[in-house]
């Protein structure tokens, strides 16, 4: 039998502080469970986060339903509430839109201002964005407007903002119980005690006859462990998402062999795309668990990720066999989901796509 001296490997930088995270969540060094990163939950630029086309669409549509309806009020046939209306227009939609491209650029700038100031100073930009927009309709008319009706779209423009502000802020707080159900469930499915001791079982069967490999595998599981328990940032780049999931794989590959056969399908142009933190790698332990654990000839998975003009596509597709020995109950699935609807809105889309023979994910972001 050959003998496999065991090679001393110099300390990573960091080594400690992971060895000291994975003890903790052992219990062998503190009883206190790891604690769900706040930071997030408390972003104070999140509530002036106007920067998304489906928030845009909506506050223009309920300025111009409000308008609608006002209109409607004075109008005396449908001709005149047309001309109102249309007229109406001009000055909402300049006023809408301006105030939303404002208070989007200077989204970290409002945070830092007492609660008083902020409706104030935005209340006041409402006003004046509805006052240049009242002034653009009233360069086609002969006629000059009366100091009252100035004061009269002044004030309604800065309701307006009002309306608008309190929405955004009553928005941000309906929010903090789903991210932090989001972030509850993600931490949850991260590390699930049946990977772990499956993983630690793995490196010590490799310790004796591959202590490279076996480092390997600790190395791996190490910055799996640091990415899930230390503090989350509100977003994280395509190509970390994938050099977290490739870890992930190879750990799982050490488990399966042969069996699990994985190929990667990576554009270079996709991987700045910003995506949440932990969104990639429970997709994959999906596919692994529902597609190549319950099948004794193993299964395929292919990750790809490709650019597609001003958007950014994943798609995750695992070969289906025999039925999952355990139930799933589509946590991961509908995080997943939530997590995307949170940071991009509309802009984000999660298809799936399932056959008899095959399960296909496909995840599309703003670039």
């Amino acid at each position: 039998m050959p003998f496999f001296k065991r090679r001393k490997s110099p300390p990573r930088q960091g080594a400690w502080q992971d060895s000291l995270e994975v003890s903790q969540w052992l219990g062998f060094a503190s009883t206190q469970p790891p604690q769900l990163n706040a930071a997030p939950l408390l972003d104070p630029t999140r509530a002036f986060d106007v920067c998304h086309v489906g928030l845009v669409l909506r506050a223009v549509l309920g300025v111009q339903l409000l308008l609608a309806l006002g209109t409607a009020l004075v109008a005396r046939d449908a001709a005149q509430w047309l001309t109102l209306a249309a007229n109406g227009t001009v000055v909402t939609m300049f006023a809408a839109l301006s105030w939303l491209l404002v208070v989007c650029a200077a989204k970290r700038l409002w945070p830092r201002l007492p609660e008083p100031a902020q409706w104030l100073a935005l209340m006041t930009l409402g006003a004046a964005a509805a006052s240049l927009g009242f002034a653009l309709l009233n360069m086609t008319s002969d006629e000059p407007a009366s100091p009252w009706r100035w004061g009269s779209v002044a004030v309604t423009g800065a309701s307006g903002a009002a309306l608008l502000l309190a929405w955004l802020k009553q928005r941000e707080r309906t929010q903090r119980p789903a991210d932090a159900l989001a972030q509850l469930v993600e931490l949850q499915s991260r590390i699930r005690p049946h990977f772990l001791f499956n993983t630690l079982n793995s490196a010590i069967a490799l310790v004796q006859i591959d202590p490279a490999r076996a480092e390997g595998v600790l190395e791996d599981l190490a910055e799996l462990f640091r990415v899930a328990l230390a503090g989350s940032s509100a977003s994280v780049t395509l190509a970390e998402e994938v050099e977290l999931a490739k870890r992930y794989l190879a750990i799982e590959q050490i488990r399966f062999g042969e069996r699990l056969r994985v190929t990667w399908h990576l554009d270079p142009a996709a991987d700045h795309a910003k995506l949440p933190p932990l969104l990639l790698q429970p997709l994959v332990e999906n596919a692994v668990r529902h597609g190549v654990e319950p099948n004794d000839e193993g299964g395929d998975l292919e990750v790809t990720t490709v650019k597609r003009g001003a958007e950014v596509e994943i798609r995750i597709v695992n070969s289906v066999g025999a039925p999952s020995r355990t139930s799933g109950h589509g946590l991961a699935l509908r995080n997943v989901r939530q997590r995307l609807n949170l940071m991009h809105d509309v802009a984000a889309r999660f298809e799936l796509e399932s056959t008899d023979t095959r399960f296909a994910l496909r995840i599309l972001l703003p670039l």
